[in-house]
């Protein structure tokens, strides 16, 4: 795994601004419910220093709003938000270097889209280019129970060169506050992205092994 920029830096770009070294991540966020996961995923990304486009969906607006109390303008502060109409958008091009793609929460509409090369918009674009340029691309779908054809369409994404991680945290580090299990699937996110990170202890790092 490596590390991003050194955190309070102005973050360099790929297009040779201070060396082009910078881990560049784009993150979608649609209108499945578990907003505050991709809430966290934006603001752990900045805090570790990482280059950030995003796009929000309508959708994925009103279910931030509502269920974490964030409007969609506030997350200018940690990257560059493109409309989600907008593909003109640097992130609707091959061409604009990037080191992977979330959808965090990703929405059963989106991830149907996705499954069938729908790019009518640039979030459905986006994921097209990551998946054809051979780039990390994530995908966090919280809903439940789930039918064939959603599985399906997790198949066919997966077989395509998409990574389908369930927002299903683990409960082995105990947690006992919400935060605790949002880190988890960051934590998880970024391990997925060979991203640097100590949001969790890691499961037997002070095990000792067994000599029976």
């Amino acid at each position: 795994m490596r590390a991003a920029k050194e955190p309070g830096r102005p973050a360099p770009g790929k297009d040779g601004f201070e060396g082009g070294n910078a881990v560049r991540v784009v993150v979608g966020v649609t209108g499945a419910s578990g907003a505050i996961y991709g809430y966290s995923l934006v603001r752990t990304l900045n805090e570790l220093g990482v280059e950030l486009d995003m796009v929000v969906t309508r959708m994925g607006e009103q279910v931030l709003a509502f269920e974490c109390g964030v409007k969609k303008p506030e997350l200018a502060r940690y990257g560059r938000i493109w409309a989600n109409d907008n593909m003109f958008a640097p992130i609707a091009s091959g061409t604009y270097l990037t080191d992977g793609m979330v959808v965090m929460p990703c929405s059963m509409n989106s991830l149907g889209a996705m499954a069938n090369g729908v790019g009518d918009t640039l979030l459905y674009r986006a994921a097209s280019v990551h998946l054809k340029e051979r780039r990390p691309l994530i995908l966090v779908p919280r809903e439940t129970p789930l039918h064939l054809i959603h599985l399906q369409n997790m198949e066919r994404l997966a077989l395509a060169g998409a990574q389908i991680m369930p927002a299903s945290p683990g409960f082995y580090h105990r947690p006992k506050e919400i935060w605790e299990l949002t880190s988890f699937m960051v934590a998880r996110v970024l391990d997925a992205l060979h991203i640097d990170h100590d949001l969790m202890e890691r499961w037997g790092k002070h095990m000792a092994p067994r000599t029976e």
